[in-house]
């Protein structure tokens, strides 16, 4: 029985959404019935370099630096490596990502506590930020064992740190944007875990940067769930396929919540309108590059040289200083069957991130667009890749 105390003006609440409710009510209870977290805990205590050193993580397409010259000119051992480094690196993003998803949660749920009758989705947000704790560590545990083995050093893990430090590993950013951005996030959290509706509206940006990773994640978990003795299969494969189960419905409570339950609230202010946009604004500007050498994922080239310099330079390449520069010249500067796929990848993002925000009334035109995100392209990518090789070959 709902109780109004007298003369108390009644406030919108979930429960006056009976359909919304009971779809997030059904999530959570899918949720909770095919958590990995067990499967994800088990594999990271089971995983051993040496038990899958030799095998594919992924689909062959998707190796580091796929169809470049690099890839064309390696040797069947390599061109494994690569593709489990494709892995890592992936990961690693994914690591990145999640810490972030971590902590919005909370503020998100922090924003609804002053909100009646959302505890169901605060509750399903708690189930979420255990999942990433889990996928976080076996991750972590893969890639790191794997660089320790073939190189000795980092790559591209990195230690555990707070969602301030970077939100893309590679980006363009200078000292001071990254310093700014900083800044931004900073005073998102407060303004999110304040106002109901920012909170909520995380899960726009959520969803926006999950299109892709979805996308990408299905191909990653179909290469374990489709082969034919899958138990046998090497356990990152496994892992791929445990985060795609709990991430799809995480990709659901972000368009849930950001399509439905932000109507049970009240509208937008100006300036909540203001800041939902920038925070789009924000994610086109993490989006707006693509890399040759990570298909799916958003990375800006130049600041990859130097960490495939130490690959290239390291045992499993082999490879002198001058034959190190020549392949990522060749690699990352020229048009290639790696730079078109990852390309028209970037454009399938362009197209589904518009389909997404298409029928959200605050979402102001060159979101909605995708205006900057929409304008990179494949010339625009070599000719950048082009100009600052120049400069790391007379660094390195």
């Amino acid at each position: 029985m709902e109780i109004i105390f007298a003369n108390e003006p009644k406030e919108k609440s979930l429960k006056d959404d009976i359909k919304t409710l009971k779809r997030i009510e059904l999530a959570l209870k899918k949720s909770k019935q095919l958590d990995q977290t067990a499967n994800m805990e088990l594999a990271s205590q089971n995983f051993k370099y040496t038990d899958c050193h030799l095998a594919n993580w992924n689909p062959e397409r998707f190796s580091l630096l796929y169809g470049t010259w690099l890839w064309n000119q390696s040797s069947e051992y390599q061109k494994t490596i690569l593709n489990q480094l494709y892995w890592v690196a992936y990961y690693s993003q994914i690591i990145s990502a999640e810490i972030a998803t971590i902590f919005f949660n909370q503020t998100c749920a922090a924003s609804l506590y002053g909100v009646e009758d959302f505890r169901i989705v605060c509750d399903t947000l708690d189930l979420e930020s255990a999942q990433e704790r889990a996928h976080i560590n076996a991750f972590k545990t893969v890639s790191e064992e794997l660089e320790q083995t073939l190189f000795g050093e980092r790559i591209f893990t990195y230690p555990m740190r707070t969602p301030f430090v970077k939100t893309m590993m590679y980006s363009d950013l200078s000292k001071f944007q990254q310093w700014l951005r900083t800044q931004q996030l900073r005073a998102y959290t407060v303004l999110s875990s304040n106002s109901a509706f920012v909170g909520c509206q995380y899960f726009t940006v959520r969803g926006v940067r999950t299109l892709n990773g979805k996308i990408v994640q299905h191909q990653l978990s179909k290469f374990y769930s489709g082969m034919k003795d899958p138990e046998q299969a090497p356990i990152p494969a496994k892992i791929s396929y445990y985060h795609f189960v709990d991430e799809s419905f995480h990709f659901n409570t972000s368009t849930v919540i950001s399509h439905d339950v932000i109507n049970s609230l009240k509208p937008p202010t100006k300036f909540e309108s203001y800041i939902a946009n920038k925070s789009l604004w924000g994610c086109q500007k993490d989006h707006y590059n693509f890399s040759t050498a990570i298909n799916g994922i958003f990375w800006y080239d130049p600041a990859l040289y130097k960490p495939m310099y130490k690959i290239l330079r390291s045992p499993v390449f082999g490879m002198s200083h001058e034959e190190a520069l020549v392949a990522i010249e060749k690699s990352f500067c020229e048009e290639s069957e790696g730079a078109t796929a990852s390309a028209k990848t970037h454009s399938e993002a362009v197209d589904s991130y518009k389909a997404y925000l298409a029928d959200f009334k605050y979402v102001d035109k060159r979101n909605r667009d995708m205006l900057l995100m929409s304008g990179n392209n494949l010339q625009k990518h070599l000719q950048t890749n082009k100009k600052f090789f120049e400069t790391f070959r007379k660094s390195i």
